[in-house]
């Protein structure tokens, strides 16, 4: 079983989204005929992308939910596809924090690394912007000696 967990930004473009997406699936390949859990907290952009993409592989979802607010905080658009991966999860685990904040968010992401063999981080190879950003999930893995591998394919663009 290999259990790898993502972090990485959102926003992005239309275009970049398409391209990751096919990055994505093309790492989530290499381990064919392995069973495949993939660890997320479902945010929009990349956390949603390497979901769907786990649950396409036949693989099972852990959902990491950081705080009792945390879908509300999240762009209205994106509920809808929140909803059907979290309906899809096999596991979820609930942190006991209130308020969707940058210090739930690393939390999140810590008790993700904490399930994981392995981190997919779709990143561009700058600072975080705030505290728990993707930069900061990086540096947290390489701390606990968890494998990082960098999704950030040729044309990727970030406001």
């Amino acid at each position: 079983m290999t259990r790898i967990a993502i972090t990485g930004h959102r926003g992005l473009s239309k275009e970049t989204t398409a391209l990751i997406d096919a990055r994505l699936r093309a790492e989530l390949g290499t381990h064919a005929g392995r069973e495949l859990v993939g660890v997320s907290c479902l945010a929009d952009g990349a956390d949603s992308l390497f979901a769907q993409a786990i649950l396409d592989f036949g693989g099972s979802l852990v959902v990491v939910v950081p705080a009792r607010k945390y879908r509300e905080s999240l762009p209205d658009i994106h509920h809808p596809v929140y909803d059907e991966l979290f309906s899809a999860a096999d596991e979820v685990i609930e942190l006991d924090r209130v308020e969707s904040n940058s210090q739930a968010h690393q939390a999140g992401s810590i008790r993700m690394l904490d399930e994981a063999d392995e981190l997919f981080a779709v990143w561009d190879g700058k600072p975080a912007r705030g505290y728990g950003g993707t930069a900061d999930v990086v540096a947290a893995a390489h701390e606990r000696r968890v494998p990082v591998t960098v999704v950030w394919p040729e044309g990727s663009v970030r406001d």
